[in-house]
């Protein structure tokens, strides 16, 4: 099984952040410009929340407040949970499913955010690994 550090080495290590005093507006249009689901919430360089499209419709469009004038300090997820980069795919999926999240912001050996892992990445490995192993066999058993 690979580590979340394998999987960013192949997905990239790119992360759209914003801080909590920007307008949700501003951030929905960096995640619709980069055509991503989630950003990290940094604070002087430190992940404090995660604010995601879910966010957005839950607390804004929901509650009927404007995009414009709300701040992604007051709609963010937090606190913020981030996971090492030897956490393994299974043991990320295990906490996003117990948890019910779809992003985990990952930070390296020093406590900095390297990359950011969604549901999707992780299950995609999973299927490659699972194809590789298909293919394997089917080599084995046509040898």
């Amino acid at each position: 099984m690979r580590t979340l550090d394998q999987i960013l080495q192949l997905k990239g290590h790119d992360v759209l952040t914003a801080s909590p005093d920007v307008t949700v507006y501003e951030s929905l249009t960096l995640l619709a410009e980069y055509e991503v689901g989630a950003l990290v919430v940094l604070d002087e360089g430190r992940p404090v929340g995660l604010l995601s499209e879910r966010d957005y419709a839950r607390k804004v469009i929901i509650k009927g407040l404007s995009s414009r004038d709300t701040l992604v300090r007051d709609i963010m997820a937090c606190p913020v949970l981030c996971v090492d980069t030897t956490l393994t795919v299974d043991k990320a999926l295990g906490i996003m499913t117990e948890r019910r999240i779809r992003h985990l912001p990952v930070l390296d050996n020093a406590g900095q955010l390297t990359g950011i892992v969604s549901i999707g990445d992780l299950v995609k490995d999973i299927i490659a690994e699972q194809q590789y192993t298909i293919d394997q066999l089917q080599h084995y058993i046509h040898s």
